[in-house]
């Protein structure tokens, strides 16, 4: 089973949050999920990233691999792989 660490998208219509979750990558974007690590909300100024950093860090230690995004996301907020 490959795990993903990927951001699900939640809010009103043109006001997107997002939950970063670890899922299965064969489920759908919004669908089911292994765990919640941290929100993102880039409404905000400056945007707010917010992270579980242990869960963060256990995951990327058993092998999750993150979306571009949620790279880039773990990179600004301090976590390394």
């Amino acid at each position: 089973m490959a795990v993903k660490m990927r951001l699900k998208r939640m809010g009103q219509k043109k006001a997107p949050f997002y939950r970063v979750v670890v899922s299965d990558s064969r489920s759908p974007r919004d669908g089911k999920f292994i765990e919640e690590i941290g929100t993102y909300d880039p409404n905000q100024e400056p945007s707010v990233i917010k992270f579980n950093e242990e869960a963060a860090k256990k995951w990327l230690a058993n092998g999750a691999q993150p979306t571009d995004t949620v790279a880039k996301l773990l990179k600004h907020a301090g976590i390394e792989k």
